[in-house]
C-alpha cells in the first residue's frame, strides 16, 4: 500500500535549565545581541534622529509697490533717483526724476498664486545726462503655510553698471528664499514682518543702501534674486528714457525645517526594524544549532511530554 502525506506541522521542543548555568548566560547575551545591537548599528551609521528635513511649497508672493532706484549718470558721482517714499523723494531736489512705471503680476497656472512680476519703467532724463548703473529696490510681502506659518517683508536688489552709457536694461531671474537655519515644523514666524525700508522716517540714514542692503543680510530669512540675466542695451537717443525692464517669478521652493517628535521616531523606527530583522533572523539560528545540538548543556522536553521538576 502506498503512503502520502495529508498533514504536517512541526514538533515544539521546550529546553530547560537553571539560572545560574552557562545556558542562561548565554540567553542573555543572545538577547541582547539581537535587539541592543541593531540599535547601535542604526546609530552609528548615521541619520538615525533625522535633525533636519525638507519640502515644497510655492510661497505667496505680492509686489508691495514700493520701489528706490538710484541711477548713475556721470563720472564724477552724478546721479538721479527716484522712489515710492514721499520724504525721501523731498530729500532728492534736483536729483528726482519721475518715471513712468507699469506693474503686472500674473498667475499663469490658475491656482491662486502669483507667478511672475513684470516691472516695467522708463527714467526721464537730460540730453546730456548718460545712465552707467543702476541701482533698484523692490519690497515683497512673502508668505508659507504648508508646515510652520512665515509671514514677512522681504526685497529684491537689482544692480548692473557697465563702462558704456545705456539705453535699457532688461534683467530676468527668480526669487529665491534664504535661509540660514531651518524652520519649525509648527507655529507662527512673524519676527521680519516689518517694512524693510522705513518710508516714514524723515533722515537720510533711512535710505542708505548700505546700511539697508547690511541689516538685511543680517536676516535667517531673506529673498534674494537668483540667476539674474541682465541684458544691457547702448544708443539711447537724446530725448528717450532710460527703460528698465523686469521679470521676477516666484517658483516652487526647497524648504528646510527641524522635524517634530513623531517624525523623528518614526524615521528612528524604521531604521531600527529595518536592521533588527536580520539580528532576529541571524540569533535565532544560532539558538537553534546550540540547543538542538547541546552545545549547551539543557534539558528537552517536547510538547506533550511531562514536565520534569
Amino acid at each position: 500500500m502506498a503512503f502520502y502525506e495529508v498533514y504536517s506541522h512541526p514538533a515544539l521542543i521546550r529546553y530547560r535549565t537553571s539560572v545560574c548555568t552557562k545556558a542562561s548566560v548565554f540567553l542573555v547575551v543572545v538577547l541582547g545581541l539581537t535587539y541592543i545591537a541593531p540599535l547601535l548599528v542604526a546609530y552609528r551609521s548615521q541619520g538615525f534622529w533625522i535633525k533636519v528635513s525638507s519640502y515644497e511649497e510655492q510661497p505667496v508672493v505680492r509686489y508691495q509697490y514700493q520701489a528706490l532706484l538710484v541711477a548713475a549718470t556721470g563720472p564724477l558721482g552724478d546721479y538721479v533717483a527716484w522712489s515710492t517714499f514721499p520724504n525721501l523723494n523731498r530729500m532728492l531736489g534736483a536729483k528726482l526724476r519721475i518715471p513712468g512705471v507699469s506693474v503686472r503680476e500674473e498667475d499663469s497656472n490658475q491656482d491662486g498664486k502669483f507667478d511672475l512680476l513684470t516691472f516695467k519703467l522708463q527714467l526721464p532724463l537730460k540730453a546730456e545726462e548718460q545712465v552707467t548703473s543702476v541701482q533698484l529696490l523692490l519690497t515683497f510681502s512673502y508668505q508659507l503655510f504648508r508646515m510652520s506659518t512665515v509671514v514677512m517683508q522681504s526685497l529684491v536688489y537689482v544692480q548692473h553698471s557697465s563702462s558704456v552709457p545705456g539705453a535699457k536694461l532688461f534683467i530676468s531671474g527668480d526669487l529665491r528664499l534664504q535661509q540660514r537655519t531651518p524652520l519649525p515644523h509648527r507655529g507662527l514666524d512673524n519676527i521680519y514682518n516689518v517694512s524693510v525700508i522705513d518710508g516714514s522716517s524723515p533722515f537720510a540714514s533711512a535710505y542708505d543702501l548700505d546700511d539697508i542692503i547690511r541689516r538685511y543680510q543680517e536676516r535667517n530669512l531673506s529673498t534674494v534674486l537668483s540667476c539674474p540675466m541682465p541684458v544691457w542695451t547702448v544708443g539711447r537717443a537724446a530725448a528717450s528714457p532710460f527703460e528698465l525692464n523686469a521679470e521676477i517669478r516666484y517658483p516652487v521652493e526647497v524648504i528646510s525645517y527641524r522635524p517634530g517628535f513623531w517624525e523623528t521616531i518614526k524615521f528612528a523606527w524604521i531604521q531600527y526594524v529595518s536592521v533588527l530583522l536580520i539580528f532576529v533572523w541571524l540569533f535565532e539560528r544560532i539558538q537553534r544549532f546550540v540547543f538542538q545540538n547541546q552545545v549547551l548543556t539543557t534539558v528537552p522536553i517536547p510538547v506533550g511530554k511531562a514536565h520534569l521538576s
